[in-house]
């Protein structure tokens, strides 16, 4: 995103800051463009200096691989598991379980890869910076990494970030009852932001990447800048369901996964947890790279009722996937070939289904109460799963029938 900027010149007198000495004695401007602005087309030599030793605070001596050799693998699963399952009144949690939360936060990591150059994925660390800490995509994911911050600080040099992220989803999935191919320590933390290029546009959720009819620019993957992946509302917040699988299946191809992979990932990583939208998307705050300093990193503060909770507001889509939102089955297909749906908002305003006729009413738990609802899906996970009914037949044969979905990952790595 660009860097350019107007002089920082104003300045704010000792009287309208309360007699502060500090404050009111800039006389002169002391920040401008950066000169990438003013000569984009000129070599950026900065990528052949990212992260240098200077920058690590573990010192050039620092070995990461024989630091997380020493860790107790089943006391951290155990100190995670006491976090996934303890809710904090800052930041409840859905069902009383961040499981679901923790692997979003796993799949935003790893999600930014892309295979024309590589780049992105879950090494280094990077949601930790922006811009990916700022992406509209990754929202509430401040919290995750948040919550995880004692036993970042319990294991320090031991435990990476990168490691820490990925593993608190791996912890996530196999406690809500999914079995995992195991995990492989080794992520190396960065120190400084990677110089990603993500986009030529200057404005969050915009789409000048494409060209033609719907070519989307080499080398990205994500339709929209700001995004991990696809809209959840369809093209541009458009809810046409046969545009949206196009976009899936270009997205996730440039992702490095195919139709079998893409279908294991969209139906597995939404047999847990609820999405949030509880109120109008105007009453949410900045991200954190834009947030007042007194909010300490976190953004995206809510002034819509408690803001957290059954107030919370990230997507604006408030969708409950399952009646068992914090366990592994197959549920998720069960209900989606179950019910005929319509199209309705979310009290965001956001495009999303709900059963017709008020089917299924009382079958959807309340994540803060014992009530229950009805079925409810979002936009994107109808239109994903009529692409995966469409190739139900095909290359998917059988997999239209719940029992023949696999109950664990399809192959290393994809969790």
């Amino acid at each position: 995103m660009p860097e350019q900027h107007p002089p920082i010149t104003e300045t704010t007198t000792g009287a309208a800051s309360n007699g502060c000495p500090v404050v009111g004695h800039m006389k002169y401007p002391v920040e401008g463009g950066g000169n990438q602005d003013w000569w984009p087309n000129r070599l950026n030599l900065k990528v052949l200096h990212q992260n240098p030793a200077v920058a690590d605070p573990m010192g050039a001596a620092f070995d990461y691989a024989a630091e997380v050799a020493t860790i107790d693998v089943d006391a951290l699963t155990r100190d995670i598991e006491e976090v996934m399952t303890t809710s904090q009144p800052w930041w409840p949690a859905d069902y009383g379980h961040y499981g679901p939360l923790f692997i979003r936060m796993a799949w935003h990591a790893a999600g930014t890869y892309r295979i024309h150059d590589g780049r992105g994925g879950a090494g280094g660390g990077m949601q930790r910076f922006a811009p990916l800490n700022s992406w509209p995509d990754n929202a509430s994911l401040d919290k995750a990494r948040r919550l995880l911050w004692p036993v970042k600080k319990k294991y320090g040099k031991k435990l990476s970030w990168a490691d820490l992220i990925v593993f608190a989803g791996n912890c996530a999935l196999e406690s809500m009852g999914f079995k995992t191919f195991g995990f492989g320590f080794g992520r190396v933390d960065q120190w400084e932001p990677d110089e990603v290029y993500w986009g030529k546009e200057a404005t969050w959720l915009g789409d000048e990447r494409y060209s033609g009819k719907r070519d989307l620019e080499n080398p990205l993957a994500a339709v929209q800048m700001g995004l991990i992946y696809v809209n959840p509302e369809g093209p541009n917040g458009n809810p046409d369901p046969m545009a949206a699988a196009v976009d899936i299946r270009e997205t996730f191809r440039r992702m490095a996964m195919n139709d079998v992979e893409t279908a294991a990932l969209i139906v597995g990583g939404h047999t847990f947890g609820k999405t949030h939208g509880a109120g109008p998307a105007d009453l949410v705050g900045p991200e954190p790279e834009a947030a007042p300093l007194e909010q300490m990193g976190l953004g995206w503060k809510s002034s819509y009722g408690t803001g957290t909770g059954k107030d919370a507001i990230t997507s604006g889509i408030e969708v409950v996937w399952t009646n068992t939102p914090t366990k592994w089955d197959n549920s998720f297909l069960e209900i989606l070939y179950g019910y005929e749906w319509e199209l309705t908002k979310s009290p965001a305003g956001a495009w999303q289904y709900t059963a017709k006729d008020g089917a299924g009413a009382g079958t959807i738990p309340d994540p803060f109460s014992a009530g229950q609802g009805a079925p409810r899906r979002c936009w994107p996970l109808t239109s994903r799963c009529g692409w995966i009914r469409s190739m139900s037949g095909s290359r998917v044969a059988g997999w239209n029938t719940p029992r023949n979905w696999p109950t664990s990952s399809p192959r290393p790595g994809t969790s």
